[in-house]
């Protein structure tokens, strides 16, 4: 129970990774705002738990009118906030080569994976500069050490989210707040979904995850238990910081067993 009484924020709540860390946070006593596009799937992730606890609304973390909106309905809902957990984000499945982007494609994913997180943590910082405490989570990607695991404007939106969890990590200490990121291997989500049935259409099952040294994709639960030790008292010297939750796929070549 280490979020009883305190408040959270989960962006991109209603699949995937949002929607565990949601679960995770709330099993462990916190009170939960959720945002994502889809405010009907959110309504699916709020059901039976108590609605005392649990505030959600629909929106586009692209767009700060609705950002800082939202902040507001969420200190006025609960009074304060602890924690902010920026999970929205988008694939947008292009993986043309670097010279065959188009210039809109760059736009709407660097403005969903990027400023998503800029507009949050812009907004939900100043609630917790008063409060003189807080803890930020970004999800980034091993796409954003490495190539290889995404399309480029992908990429550079998850490379950018880690730099920004290092220098508004330094922004903030002062006010003892506290931002982390994790970076996500191969995850089974609605994202990767057509990954998955991709392997499974082609009786490749047994290849998902194989390029990681423990041999196998990761569970949307894995990365929300990581989010949750990075939002806790128990990571309170941790800041600055990107954990890879990848199987062990930044620690190798992408040839697993070569070192033995």
């Amino acid at each position: 129970m280490r979020f009883t009484d305190r408040v959270a924020i989960v962006t991109g709540a209603a699949s995937g990774i949002g929607r565990a860390t949601a679960k995770r946070l709330y099993d462990e006593g916190a009170a939960l705002a959720l945002v994502d596009r889809n405010e009907e799937a959110l309504a699916a992730v709020a059901d039976g738990m108590d609605r005392a606890r649990v505030w959600y609304a629909g929106l586009d973390v692209a767009c700060e009118d609705d950002v800082a909106s939202c902040i507001d309905r969420v200190l006025q809902r609960f009074g304060a906030l602890d924690v902010l957990c920026n999970n929205a984000g988008i694939a947008g499945g292009d993986y043309s080569l670097v010279s065959e982007t188009k210039t809109a494609v760059w736009q709407q994913i660097l403005g969903v994976n990027l400023m998503g997180v800029v507009h949050f943590t812009k907004w939900a910082s100043r609630s917790m500069i008063e409060r003189g405490r807080g803890a930020i989570v970004n999800t980034a990607s091993v796409a954003g050490v490495r190539s290889g695991a995404g399309g480029n404007a992908y990429s550079a939106s998850k490379a950018a989210v880690i730099n920004l969890t290092m220098t508004s990590a330094c922004d903030l200490a002062p006010w003892h707040i506290r931002v982390n990121a994790v970076c996500p291997g191969l995850i089974e989500t609605g994202m990767t979904a057509p990954v998955f049935a991709r392997a499974r259409e082609q009786n490749k099952e047994d290849r998902l995850g194989y390029r990681c040294e423990l041999r196998r994709p990761g569970r949307p639960e894995e990365v929300a238990a990581a989010i949750a030790f990075l939002a806790s008292d128990d990571a309170s010297y941790v800041t600055g910081q990107a954990l890879p939750v990848d199987g062990g796929n930044t620690a190798s070549l992408n040839l697993p067993g070569m070192k033995v």
